[in-house]
């Protein structure tokens, strides 16, 4: 493997007791707003799932049989083919030993897990790496080169973001052929493209010295959030790539770009404030997290933790959002009155946010759109697929302990093509259609799922699912509540319709080879405790603290199906310790230990990639990037690619194994460090006390990340 640590030499910290939480204490301030710390905004009573497992057999006499058989996707004309979901017990491998690359796709030897102290960006032997663009970096006229000592809000929205998280390359020539997640049919990303990023928030200990009153670091703070749009270009295929400063297709979204707003609930009283008493245009965007490329080439971006921005009155609604009345952990209320929703006429700036966000990197003259047909609500991202009659479908996840999985589904269909008039048509996709929660029913008897993780009798956790309408064709399909109420308060009409309470379900992927959606579930420790949902089988542990991935097959291999076949492919956590994890019946000993899974990614041959959230304060081990084939002898084979630095998190994976390159977003690198003394100096590893090259800092900058074979 290759390691590139920091220059000077580091003691490791020794090995304390597992965390029972998921990350960094500063992290939970910054990122979520402490949401562990209070109790689950979810306090619904929907049916526990012992009161619904008694009807397993009628439901599966209902909706059809448990296997998990081959599943088709339909896009356009073509068709592809599932292999077998079967396991099979391989003779080797695990991250230890065995051969390079098992499995169809990237090869390349497991690296060994890193140490939570560990200051290195690893990559496996024969593959290099360096970052593309890092925070500070200017991507607009009029930037400078970044200097942490010489900072100013003007500056900074002129410059990349920071704490990168969504992550795409696309072509730079939007008419070249069609799109399938963001990749070009032709000749992949090409020598010239588009690289398209989130920023989520900000942690201002690391990024500032003394020298900045407060006043002046929110409001840097405010233009280093949003989104970044960069061309890049390099000189040949499989070659890393550099960007391109002043080019005009560069692009800064930040809490001051004006956003419009689409879809049911746009110019309802709910969110008309005395700024925009139209309800129909929104400044900004916020907490940025995931996304999801379109099959027309837009990227769609979640805003997802909102809720730590605003002060409310906290009432009606807000809790069920985490929105209270208490000072913000970012202090932007002291600085702008419509972050005080306790002001007269701002009341509904709180509804504002938590939307899916969609912008055309190719038209940067044009408003990103804040889609409300898709719903309000901790938005991890959006990931979208066609149905069998060509249908828009997002799979979405809300990122909260017990809350819940969803899909909409387009009322018209996607036209081909990269026309004026097919791009104007397909992006109004999302304006209108229908909108789904997920129910999911286990077919083991309830003594079997006792919290400890065991597997039921049949030998899988697994059943059957049915998607719970919440609007359909623009009427309301939840009682009391109009289309507008439901759109704008989702969580709500999904309590009242019963959907299943998940353990904080984030990245929904449907894979583009086989169409199967693949949920990755973080983690949720509060599970089981009194007061709380005890396991289900879609959520098997008690005090989960390691997450798991369901994966589920939609009936009759279409997208826009209401029933499905669900299965968990992982149980994560450290095998060696931990006797609950499960890896689609792949041998424990054979696979890198893994926790908190994240994003999720696909590469060519449809295997699954993993980037983890919450490693360090689960097995101890720096947050990484994950391969993991879904079918034959090495389903369930979890194989460490990377391992990113001290404090940081994996990101908005996206794999590119026909150009042998892997690109990730490095979040909150040192996250428990300070200006002063940093916890990480990745990615320039300034040595401590040498002079600083310019545009360079000797602490931490969140960057995305290029690895390739060397």
């Amino acid at each position: 493997m290759t390691i590139t640590p920091a220059p000077e030499r580091r003691t490791m910290l020794p090995l304390a007791p597992y965390a029972r939480g998921k990350r960094s204490p500063v992290t939970c301030r910054l990122k979520c707003a402490d949401a562990c710390s209070h109790a689950a905004p979810n306090a619904s009573d929907n049916e526990y799932f012992r009161d619904v497992a008694g009807r397993a057999l009628s439901r599966r006499a209902l909706l059809g049989g448990l296997a998990v058989g081959a599943a088709v996707v339909v896009v356009g004309a073509q068709t592809a083919t599932a292999p077998s979901a079967q396991a099979a017990v391989p003779a080797h491998g695990g991250w230890g030993g065995g051969g390079h690359g098992a499995g169809k796709g990237l090869s390349f030897g497991p690296i060994a897990p890193q140490a939570a102290a560990t200051d290195a960006f690893v990559v496996p032997d024969g593959y290099a790496w360096r970052p593309i663009i890092r925070w500070g970096d200017p991507i607009l006229r009029g930037g400078r080169a970044f200097d942490p000592a010489n900072q100013s809000p003007e500056q900074q929205a002129l410059q990349f973001g920071y704490n990168n998280d969504y992550l795409d390359i696309l072509p730079y020539e939007r008419n070249r052929g069609l799109w399938w997640w963001g990749r070009h049919k032709d000749d992949g990303r090409g020598t010239r493209g588009l690289l398209v990023t989130n920023h989520e928030y900000t942690n201002p200990g690391v990024m500032f010295d003394d020298s900045y009153d407060a006043a002046t670091r929110r409001a840097i703070e405010r233009a280093a959030h949003g989104m970044s749009v960069v061309e890049v270009r390099r000189r040949r295929t499989g070659e890393p790539w550099e960007y391109v400063p002043d080019s005009r297709s560069n692009r800064r979204v930040h809490i001051g770009t004006e956003f419009r707003v689409d879809g049911p609930a746009a110019g309802t009283e709910l969110l008309k404030t005395v700024a925009d008493p139209s309800g129909t245009r929104v400044l900004g965007t916020l907490n940025n997290c995931a996304g999801g490329t379109t099959p027309w080439g837009t990227v769609l971006s979640g805003e997802e933790n909102f809720h730590g921005y605003f002060r409310t009155a906290g009432t009606g609604n807000d809790a069920r959002y985490g929105l209270r009345d208490a000072a913000t952990g970012y202090g932007w209320e002291l600085d702008d009155p419509r972050f005080d929703a306790r002001n007269a006429g701002y009341e509904n700036e709180p509804n504002r946010f938590g939307w899916i966000v969609e912008i055309d990197p190719y038209a940067p003259d044009e408003a990103p759109v804040k889609h409300t047909a898709l719903g309000r609500f901790k938005h991890e991202g959006a990931n979208v697929i066609l149905s069998r009659r060509g249908h828009a479908v997002a799979y979405m996840g809300d990122d909260e302990r017990f809350d819940y999985v969803y899909k909409f589904v387009s009322s018209r269909t996607m036209r081909p093509g990269n026309s004026d008039g097919a791009r104007r048509h397909n992006k109004t996709l999302l304006s209108e259609g229908s909108l789904y929660v997920a129910r999911f029913v286990g077919d083991s008897p309830a003594g079997e799922i006792d919290g400890s993780g065991a597997l039921p009798s049949d030998g899988a956790f697994d059943g059957r699912g049915e998607w719970l309408p919440l609007v359909v064709d623009g009427r309301s399909e939840v009682e009391g509540m109009s289309v507008e109420e439901v759109l704008v308060y989702t969580r709500v009409a999904a309590d009242k319709v019963g959907a299943t309470k998940m353990d904080r379900p984030e990245d929904v992927e449907p894979n583009p080879v086989t169409g199967r959606v693949y949920v990755a579930c973080t983690n949720n420790t509060s599970r089981g405790p009194s007061g709380t949902e005890a396991a289900t089988e879609p959520n098997p542990r008690n005090t989960n603290r390691d997450g798991h991935v369901v994966e589920i097959v939609e009936d009759r291999d279409d997208a826009a199906a209401l029933t499905f076949r669900w299965n968990l492919l992982l149980v994560a956590g450290d095998p060696a310790t931990n006797a609950s994890t499960y890896f689609a019946g792949y041998p424990k000993d054979k696979v890198s230990p893994i926790s908190c899974p994240d994003n999720l990614a696909f590469d060519a041959e449809g295997n699954l990639w993993i980037s983890t959230d919450g490693q360090p304060s689960t097995i101890q081990k720096c947050d990484g990037l994950f391969k993991v084939p879904l079918s034959g002898r090495e389903r369930g084979r979890v194989q460490q690619f990377l391992s990113v630095p001290a404090g940081g998190e994996t990101c908005g994976p996206v794999i590119d194994s026909e150009d042998r390159m892997v690109y990730v977003a490095v979040q909150h690198p040192g996250e428990d460090g300070s200006f002063a003394n940093p916890q990480s100096r990745f990615p320039d590893y300034v040595t401590p006390g040498a002079p600083v090259p310019p545009g360079a800092f000797a602490g931490p900058r969140p960057a995305v990340v290029q690895v390739w074979k060397d």
